[in-house]
């Protein structure tokens, strides 16, 4: 086999790859007497195919199989002689393809970029300290009741937070127009469901109560016409509402899973709960924060393939989680530049993340991957059959080896950073970091 290489550009490669006609045109007449003994020829009985006529009708067919099978052999063959790391599959040039003469084809490819790993000592990063008061079990617990609360009529003047049963009619100099008018429709007042002023006007109005209001449309309101259009609105209350919030009894607490030990077990089962999303959303903001600092230093050429199949996994996973694929929506309708920012960032960090796990000779501590599994799986009813079916399937256990490793980075920069603790809210610590701008694109993106 004889292999030279070329550098066209960036991280593109192009290996011209010879292999002896002997190689290909000796496999193929093995194949084809192996054939004589099996196929079938009218004329000729089983086994007595002479091999002429076997290789004029299964030569060609025969050939393009063995020359798929030697490309593929030696392509690699030829990327581990020269210690290349392709990124991607390579596309083949076929320029000599002819019985009797040497084959030769050109594969072009991407290789992986070679990445330098910065200096973490200078990385500083702060991690946040927080503890779960009972103002904050008490806030959770209203949130809870709200989301099962109910509205009840009330005999007085609607407020903020109310909910109102309205009619209204809209018209501009005296004409109605479209989407301007309602029946009975419930609004709650302060939800900036309508346009500036509508609900303002009906605070402090009760049940059978009608106003004439005169507004105008926001200058960036979605409906052209209407864009700063000077409107009137005759509304018609029908009913005032307050919200209701839900009692606690043992039917609400049920509702959370708690059969028995009332409100002192359900606060329990709250407080344990909000420590123990604290401490997964202290863990991630850390993580994000090394992350972005990672992200920042290190400026990476991507290869092309690796960025286009994240994209490909990331307009999926949109798919998935939007139902697309049951609603007759074609994926391809969602532009790459919709992902790709996501997927700069996505490649860059894998490739880093890669370096130094191999710089640093980490490798996957599987207590930690039992651990994991075991947490995952003590939310089900028969957790130890949940821990089997994890380590009986690959690419379940894969995915969770991957996060425990991907910690084990965190973990190890961490040791080299600049760590300090700043003391926040419970709310603030749960709350995610805005996300950095996204880098600007290397050259050959």
């Amino acid at each position: 086999m004889q292999v030279s290489i070329e550098q066209t550009f960036g991280l593109e490669r192009r290996l011209k790859i010879g292999v002896p006609a002997d190689e290909i045109d000796n496999e193929v007449t093995t194949r084809l007497q192996k054939a004589v003994q099996s196929v079938r020829v009218d004329g000729f009985r089983k086994g007595k195919v002479p091999l002429k006529v076997v290789r004029q009708r299964y030569g060609a067919g025969v050939r393009q199989e063995v020359v798929g099978e030697i490309v593929n052999k030696t392509f690699y063959e030829a990327v581990t002689q020269q210690d290349l790391r392709p990124a991607g599959r390579p596309s083949i040039e076929p320029v000599t393809d002819e019985p009797g003469r040497d084959l030769e084809y050109v594969a072009v490819f991407e290789v992986y970029p070679e990445v330098a790993v910065a200096d973490f000592s200078d990385i500083a990063i702060k991690r946040p300290v927080a503890t779960v008061s009972d103002a904050d079990v008490a806030a959770m617990v209203k949130n809870l009741r709200e989301q099962q609360s109910t509205w009840v009529d009330v005999s007085r003047a609607a407020q903020t937070d109310d909910q109102v049963s309205i009619d209204y009619a809209g018209t501009r100099d005296g004409v109605p127009f479209d989407g301007g008018s309602a029946q009975g429709t419930d609004l709650e007042l302060g939800s900036g469901r309508m346009i500036p002023g509508f609900e303002d006007a009906i605070i402090g109005l009760a049940a059978g109560d009608q106003k004439v209001v005169k507004l105008s449309f926001p200058e960036d309101y979605q409906a052209e016409e209407l864009r700063g259009a000077a409107v009137e609105f005759a509304i018609t209350v029908n009913a005032v509402r307050e919200r209701q919030l839900a009692e606690l009894n043992d039917e609400f607490f049920a509702r959370f899973g708690i059969n028995s030990g009332g409100e002192e077990k359900f606060l329990e089962e709250i407080r344990a709960n909000m420590e123990r999303e604290l401490k997964t959303a202290i863990k991630n903001k850390v993580k994000t924060r090394l992350m972005n600092e990672l992200l920042a230093r290190h400026q990476i050429e991507l290869p092309r393939a690796l960025l286009d199949g994240e994209v490909v996994a990331l307009r999926q996973q949109m798919m998935a989680q939007f139902g697309g694929g049951g609603r007759g929506i074609d994926e391809n309708m969602l532009p790459a530049d919709l992902f790709m920012p996501q997927a700069r960032r996505r490649v860059t960090l894998g490739l880093v993340i890669a370096q130094i796990v191999s710089s640093a000779n980490l490798k996957v501590a599987e207590e930690k991957v039992r651990e994991q599994i075991e947490q995952l799986a003590a939310t089900y009813e028969q957790p130890q059959e949940v821990v089997k079916y994890y380590y009986a399937n690959e690419q379940l256990l894969g995915g969770i080896q991957s996060a425990v490793l991907e910690d084990q980075v965190v973990e190890h920069v961490l040791n080299a950073a600049q760590v300090s603790e700043e003391e926040v809210s419970y709310e603030d610590a749960i709350k995610p970091d805005p996300q950095p701008a996204p880098s600007a694109p290397s050259e050959n993106e």
